[in-house]
């Protein structure tokens, strides 16, 4: 009978110890914070454009693409979603816009040395696939360091 007992505490303890696993990769367990945003050429970059556009326009950071462009209207659901996917998970360096309206001006990409990789290049925005035709109005600038 005791060794019953014991089967019946190893399984509750097995029992525990996999639901607490669970937990865990349902839980913030999974992230850690990046230690910064910019890598150190891009902060430095970004203390420059400051000082540039002064007053007259707002500088943002890491913006992803897909908050700053967007299929255009009419494309078939198949289509849209595959432009959509394209820059989706891709980010501009950095956005210029209008300090008024916050109205996107430009973009400008800084490949500094973490784009010499060609994994990178890759993901890139001039890179592989090209989504540098943006329509009217979208003025994209590299700098190249």
């Amino acid at each position: 009978m005791d060794w019953v007992v014991w089967i019946v505490l190893v399984v509750l303890v097995l029992a525990v110890l996999k639901l607490k696993r669970a937990e865990a990769t349902e839980s913030n367990d999974l992230y850690s914070k990046r230690p910064t945003l910019f890598s150190p050429a891009e902060r430095s970059f970004l203390g420059v454009l400051d000082q540039a556009v002064g007053d007259r326009y707002r500088i943002f950071g890491q913006v992803r693409m897909a908050d700053v462009i967007e299929p255009r209207q009419g494309l078939d659901r198949s289509t849209r979603q595959k432009a959509l996917n394209r820059v989706v998970a891709k980010h501009f360096d950095f956005v210029l816009c209008s300090t008024d309206s916050l109205a996107v001006r430009g973009v400008i990409e800084l490949d500094d040395k973490t784009h010499a990789k060609k994994s990178r290049q890759a993901r890139d925005v001039d890179g592989g696939e090209n989504p540098l035709i943006f329509g009217e109005g979208l003025i994209v600038t590299q700098i190249s360091r």
